[in-house]
């Protein structure tokens, strides 16, 4: 069995209102050395198989066709034993 730790950001150039709302709140709170903030989305996946291969192929599926917006996210992740 595997695990597919996968992170989802958006692409640079995209505004990220979120993370700006997260800057402005840490200037609030006296935290004001932040140049700038960016969310994100963090997904685990376990997968039924041994194949490390099988298991980058169908998270790549899973991304590019359901868990990341390729036009405005960009995605990484890592594969690793349970």
């Amino acid at each position: 069995m595997l695990i597919a730790k996968i992170h989802i950001t958006l692409k640079d150039e995209v505004s990220d209102p979120q993370g700006m709302t997260v800057k402005g709140s840490l200037s609030r709170i006296g935290i004001n050395n932040i140049n700038s903030v960016r969310i994100g989305k963090y997904i685990e996946v376990s997968l039924d198989t041994e194949s490390r291969i099988d298991a980058e192929n169908n998270v790549k599926i899973m991304c590019e066709e359901l868990l990341a917006n390729p036009v405005i996210e960009r995605y990484t992740f890592e594969i690793m034993d349970i």
